[in-house]
């Protein structure tokens, strides 16, 4: 996200971070963030939880991939896992995964359903926009959507799979 700051000599300038889940937990980078945002879709609306393998299969990474990434989100005490065992979301990361998914959703809902473009495209492109977009331009956005008639309170725990975006 793009924040405006204040120097020490008084100059604002402007920096690019990542939402932290909370506060004491750290910037997660993109990569950690659409992790949460799989194990979210995988989990459902009960937070069942997840076999690494289903999360590699849904990202198209590697079981180590999904190893090495499921350590650092434990360490932030997003996720829970037994030696090798299936991943389960804390309440917080629950809480995370689902705003992400649900920045993503809208996102693509309005770039398919009131722009016209194609899923693909549409889906790609809402994968890269919901980890840059700041809370408050998100919250006018939300705005916006209501006044066009778009249906923005959608159940985050029952996400539709708009399946794998693209690497480039």
């Amino acid at each position: 996200m793009v924040e405006s700051r204040t120097g020490s000599q008084g100059t604002a300038f402007a920096t690019t971070t990542m939402r932290a889940p909370s506060a004491g937990l750290g910037m997660l980078t993109h990569s950690l963030e659409d992790y949460l945002e799989a194990i979210v879709t995988l989990a459902g609306s009960g937070n069942e939880p997840v076999r690494p393998v289903d999360v590699a299969s849904k990202l198209q990474v590697s079981k180590a991939s999904v190893t090495k990434s499921v350590s650092a989100l434990r360490e932030k005490g997003l996720v829970t896992q037994e030696h090798y065992g299936d991943i389960a979301l804390t309440p917080e990361g629950f809480r995370y995964g689902n705003e992400i998914w649900r920045r993503h959703n809208l996102l693509y809902r309005f770039m398919t359903e009131v722009l016209g473009i194609d899923q693909a495209t549409a889906n790609q492109e809402a994968c890269q926009i919901e980890h840059g977009i700041s809370p408050r331009s998100f919250s006018k956005w939300e705005e916006y959507l209501r006044s066009v008639g778009i249906e923005i309170d959608q159940d985050p725990s029952q996400p539709p799979d708009l399946g794998t975006p693209t690497k480039d």
